[in-house]
């Protein structure tokens, strides 16, 4: 059952993304394996079109959340305004108290502002004002920021990077392709073929199935094995920490359901090691982490390296 439910969704959300299989997917491991999203690309290649259709087809709440260099952290999160009427506080939720939330060019916003979203992202709750809220769940964070413009950027500290599960691009699409979206957006809006397939208990119901996926000892060593082989790179000043190790299995276990699978291969390792640990690793030449090319091609190398043991 959830793997059918799963390829339902991706067959949906292939209607608003046309063209671009393997970032559904990728989506959709973020979602059914409890993390996260970090999507770095230009404007106009569908990220935000991409999350309005996943929130449909989920039948799931959505917000938007604009990131700009005023944002504070009530704006996410909210806050308590004073009824003059009564003499009391009354607590007004923030658009983080949502199922799916789109944090659009998140780093535009401050560091004191993207902190907000750590405890969210990691706890699934907010600590305001002395008290402690849990989320809503599902809880999945799709967060996009622009990798060519970055005048007036706050790029994002380590500890929030991290927190993404996974970090991709969208891409630009083939000619084919490009013309399906034209004709498509001629007769309407595209998001309008998505249909809701599953419903939010449906959504647990599956993360818990990706739980269940079975992983050979032999895939957990190769996972570890392409992990330390990070921390010992002579190119890098720091390799993914054990929260890449743990983002790895779990992303894995969810893809190969996705795949229809109730156990792990290699080549699902493969597939995703590259946009799970490039954006945890920091080059020793730049001292940058934010998952580039040079960061990738370095994973990729390393993929090459390590072999699954028998």
């Amino acid at each position: 059952m959830p793997t059918n439910l799963a390829a339902k969704l991706a067959e949906q959300l292939s209607k608003a993304l046309i063209g671009k299989p393997e970032v559904v997917r990728l989506l959709m491991t973020g979602l059914f394996a409890r993390g996260h999203v970090l999507i770095e690309d230009l404007p106009g290649l569908g990220k935000t079109t991409l999350a309005r259709a996943l929130a449909r087809g989920i039948s799931c709440d959505f917000k938007r959340v604009q990131f700009t260099p005023d944002l504070l952290p009530t704006d996410i999160i909210g806050t308590s305004v004073y009824r003059q009427e009564g003499g009391t506080f009354e607590w007004r939720a923030g658009p983080i108290f949502t199922n799916v939330l789109l944090a659009d060019e998140i780093n535009r916003a401050t560091p004191r502002t993207q902190s907000a979203l750590l405890e969210a992202m990691s706890e699934q709750q907010i600590s305001a004002e002395g008290e402690t809220r849990k989320l809503a769940r599902p809880f999945f964070v799709i967060a996009t920021q622009n990798p060519i413009e970055h005048a007036g950027t706050y790029p994002l500290p380590e500890s929030q990077l991290d927190r993404f599960m996974l970090k991709f691009d969208v891409g630009y699409p083939s000619g084919e392709d490009e013309r399906r979206i034209l004709m498509e957006h001629a007769a309407g809006d595209t998001l309008q073929g998505v249909s809701q397939v599953l419903t939010r208990e449906e959504v647990l119901i599956v993360q818990e199935a990706a739980k269940k996926v079975r992983v050979e000892q032999s895939i957990a060593d190769y996972i570890l094995d392409i992990v330390n082989e990070t921390r010992a790179h002579p190119k890098l000043v720091s390799g993914a920490s054990p929260r890449g190790s743990v983002a790895l299995f779990r992303a894995a276990q969810a893809y190969a359901m996705i795949e229809g699978r109730d156990f792990v291969i290699p080549d699902d390792v493969k597939l995703l090691a590259v946009p799970v640990l490039s954006h945890r690793i920091i080059e020793r030449a730049s001292f940058d982490r934010r998952g580039g090319q040079a960061g990738q091609e370095i994973i990729r190398k390393i993929l090459n390296k390590v072999a699954v043991s028998a």
